[in-house]
């Protein structure tokens, strides 16, 4: 058994160890520790806009219900009956009334996981049931908290507040529903789903890796461009040309664009611009825009043009296109990545298409982009089993002792976000473990 120590082994700097991304043993404390003791992103709140609607899905390795109980708050509740542990729900989405009722004995719980009734309760009398965790209900998760639509939750019923994990990096969600004349978001139908046959470690770092799309997606976003070249770049380009053209870029302009991190593993490309600063203007967004907060602020909200923006553990965030991204670990080499598009409420629907459209090219199954990706990831998933070397190098710009505890921007193609993810990695990991 992997002790506190040797988890923190693991990573020394700049380097990590293989096993960190290829050990079943690193990923079953993974799903005990890391993400039982941080907050995991769970769905949008628009997912369940009324009394008794729900929505499942998993937090690391635990199945959980997202609920709107009858006073109008959002619980989130472990997808278990305190009975024999029969899953409660097992549809993706669907409204359960006022009470979930387990399939198996007709327990049933209200929608804030309190026991309800049992059958023949008089079977329990002469028991000692009433002292026990299963006689409340189903079990609430640790901590749930609902920040501008979004739904977090720490499994673990003690560790870090919700504002101390993530601190000034809400900037980033900030600026995603700000974009809303109405300052709302509503979840843009279900999300791509797309198996990945890697560490779910990979996708989060690649959010943050610029020194990739150039030479990875030469091939697709290469060959759109280069075509587009043999035309003579016929002007206004299509939407689907201003969504492609950027991964093309050159190292300039990823070194440009800049990095900032936060303590805790988050962090964002894009300080200065991004890929998705040149997009065309959308008729009416702007006055709706100013009308909503003033001319000012709306340039100020629109200027800000981060990348991708990684909420540690293990989702990512696109403000300019309202996109979320959550990896969702199902083994030390099998990731399901999920795809979502948000609409901005009271906004003209043509920002829709462009998101939708984006999510298509870039991240679907059928993607153009994504596939180059996945093969980088799968290659690398399958090196890392080569006895040629143990250890994978991220010190890219390092330059003598990094303090992970302070936000700071750098290039945009530093690796310093990915030593940050590792740092805060080795501190979920082995705050819950002990010393033994």
């Amino acid at each position: 058994m992997l002790t506190a120590g040797d988890v923190s082994a693991m990573v020394r700097g700049p380097q990590v160890h293989r096993d960190v991304y290829t050990s079943q043993q690193v990923y079953d404390l993974e799903m005990r520790h890391l993400f039982v003791n941080t907050w995991v992103f769970v769905g949008h709140e628009s997912q369940t806009p009324h009394k008794g609607d729900y929505y499942t899905t998993q937090i690391g390795a635990q199945p959980v219900i997202q609920v709107r109980h009858g006073d109008g708050e959002i619980k989130v509740l472990h997808n278990r009956c305190p009975h024999k542990g029969t899953k409660i729900a097992i549809d993706r989405s669907g409204n359960t009334g006022k009470f979930f009722r387990c399939p198996y004995h007709a327990w049933s719980f209200k929608t804030d996981g309190c026991l309800l009734a049992i059958p023949l309760k008089k079977g329990y009398q002469d028991t000692e049931l009433n002292k026990t965790e299963n006689a409340k209900g189903m079990k609430a998760v640790g901590a749930v908290r609902v920040y501008r639509g979004f739904v977090f939750a720490r499994l673990a019923d003690e560790g870090i507040s919700f504002e101390d994990y993530f601190g000034d990096s809400l900037s980033s969600i900030d600026n995603t529903v700000d974009r809303s004349p109405a300052g709302r978001l509503e979840v843009a139908g279900p999300p791509l789903r797309y198996m990945h046959q890697c560490n779910w470690k990979m996708l989060v770092e690649n959010q943050t890796d610029t020194c990739h799309p150039m030479v990875a997606h030469e091939s697709s976003a290469g060959t759109a461009v280069g075509i587009w070249k043999e035309m003579g770049n016929p002007e206004p380009r299509p939407p689907a040309m201003e969504i492609i053209a950027p991964f093309m870029s050159p190292y300039e302009f990823f070194e440009n664009m800049g990095i900032r991190t936060w303590p805790n593993g988050h962090g964002h490309t894009g300080v200065n611009h991004s890929i998705h600063s040149e997009y065309s203007e959308v008729p009416g967004y702007f006055p709706a825009l100013s009308e909503a907060y003033g001319e000012q602020r709306a340039k100020e909200i629109l200027n800000e043009n981060r990348h991708n923006t990684v909420y540690f553990p293990n989702i990512m965030i696109k403000g300019p296109i309202q996109q979320l991204r959550n990896f969702i670990p199902l083994g030390p080499d099998r990731t399901l990545v999920e795809s979502y598009i948000y609409r901005l409420v009271d906004a003209p629907d043509e920002l829709l298409a462009r998101t939708a459209m984006y999510n298509r090219m870039i991240n679907a199954p059928t993607s153009i982009v994504g596939h180059d990706d996945l093969e980088m990831y799968e290659r690398a998933q399958e090196g890392l089993v080569s006895n040629g070397l143990e250890w994978v190098d991220i010190q890219r710009l390092m330059t003598g002792v990094e303090d992970y505890s302070e936000e700071v921007v750098e290039n945009g193609t530093t690796e310093r976000q990915m030593r940050n993810q590792f740092d805060a990695w080795v501190k979920f990991m082995t705050v819950s473990m002990g010393t033994a």
